[in-house]
């Protein structure tokens, strides 16, 4: 069977036919792989006004190698409308509960106080979450420590936002990123197991534009044989649509666990590659800022690599996460979680919420261990934890 023939029979749920191998060992076995190895680095609801929080330095999350923690990241719900090939196997839907709006919203006002700037919601497919706009609308009342107010983002694979792109920047939400991993219509079809779905999501982008939740930035997860062809065609729509596309190795976060080192495209590939379309000029980023970025020669527009597998991150990373249940992850690939939402259950107030929280960043990992002999998956994939 060729890569073709694999993607074909991976991508049968876009006609409506279930299958349990969207992307298992027989489609990883398919692909045309002769690159080198790589080398491995609901209600209705009445809010409440927002609190004031504590402005002094020493309240802000440190963990203990010296990393300033200041992004938050909250997934709304496991729930997704898309099925990609990469992500998901298909047949398996949300396995976690999702909890009342202003719980999140509780959650986000104590990480703040602790010194959280930026706040990205996430899924699943967060633009299904019912009370996501007032959510936003809540977190645009809080502020810094420093008194200004959060940059708060989503992630969305874009199919309903060209709806809702209008209300969610009156609501006060800054910017958007979208995945998208084709511009090739069939192909995103193929990878979605979604059909028509390219229309929809490019109407997204281009509305996110209008209403200026900008930079609109689109992320592509590349793997080898399957999406890579795109690479050209992404800086193609990069420069006409202007929009940051950025481009993410295949990490080890699926739910089939079928990840292979062979199919991930590198961060030197991409750039080899791109570079055949168009030279590229590397330009500056900030510290804790995960993409490597780069312009187009002549200044029209700009792609980003994101490359945990080959040039890893983790010494300057900012980041914890939330899950839709509650759950605190200090690293994408964490073995361990800790419960926040339980700790509201039993009464806790916001004093030994923040408490909680900071004993759970001074467990944040060093690193991950992808690729490693002793390298441990996740407890939860992608789809399950938030991006």
């Amino acid at each position: 069977m060729d890569s073709a023939a694999a993607l074909a029979r991976a991508s049968r749920g876009c006609a409506g036919k279930p299958g349990r191998l969207p992307f298992g060992k027989e489609t990883l076995a398919a692909l045309s792989i002769s690159a080198a190895p790589v080398r491995l680095l609901s209600r209705e609801m009445v809010m409440t006004p927002a609190l004031e929080v504590p402005r002094a330095e020493s309240a802000r999350l440190i963990d203990k190698y010296g990393r300033n923690i200041t992004d938050l990241r909250i997934a709304v719900t496991d729930r997704c409308n898309y099925r990609c090939v990469y992500c998901r196997t298909g047949n398996d839907g949300a396995q976690y509960p999702e909890l009342p709006i202003e719980d999140y919203l509780r959650m986000a006002r104590v990480f703040v106080s602790l010194g959280i700037e930026k706040v990205r919601l996430t899924g699943g497919e967060p633009l299904l979450r019912k009370g996501l706009i007032d959510l936003v609308r809540e977190l645009a009342k809080l502020r810094a420590l420093d008194g200004e107010p959060l940059d708060i983002a989503l992630t969305t694979n874009g199919h309903l936002l060209a709806d809702m792109a209008g209300p969610l920047k009156s609501a006060g939400l800054s910017r958007v990123t979208v995945s998208m991993d084709a511009v090739d219509p069939v192909k995103f079809s193929r990878i979605t197991r979604v059909p028509n779905g390219y229309e929809n999501v490019r109407a997204g982008v281009l509305e996110a534009k209008r209403v200026g939740l900008t930079p609109v930035k689109v992320n592509c997860v590349l793997l080898r044989g399957f999406n890579d062809d795109q690479i050209p065609a992404f800086g193609k729509f990069a420069r006409e649509e202007n929009v940051t596309v950025r481009f993410i190795e295949f990490m080890p976060l699926e739910e089939d666990r079928v990840w292979s080192p062979e199919v991930v495209i590198t961060q030197a590939e991409i750039l080899r590659r791109m570079s055949e379309f168009m030279p590229l000029v590397e330009v500056g980023r900030d510290g804790s800022e995960t993409a490597r970025r780069y312009r187009f020669e002549d200044g029209v527009g700009e792609i980003g690599i994101i490359a945990p597998v080959s040039n890893p991150f983790c010494g300057h990373c900012s980041r914890v996460r939330v899950t839709s249940d509650g759950k605190i992850r200090t690293c994408l690939f964490s073995v361990f979680e800790h419960d926040l939402h339980a700790q509201m259950r039993r009464g806790a107030d916001d004093a030994a919420l923040a408490e909680y929280i900071r004993a759970v960043v001074m467990k944040k990992e060093a690193r991950h261990h992808i690729g490693e002999p002793d390298f441990v998956p996740a407890s939860r994939t992608m789809v399950h934890i938030g991006g």
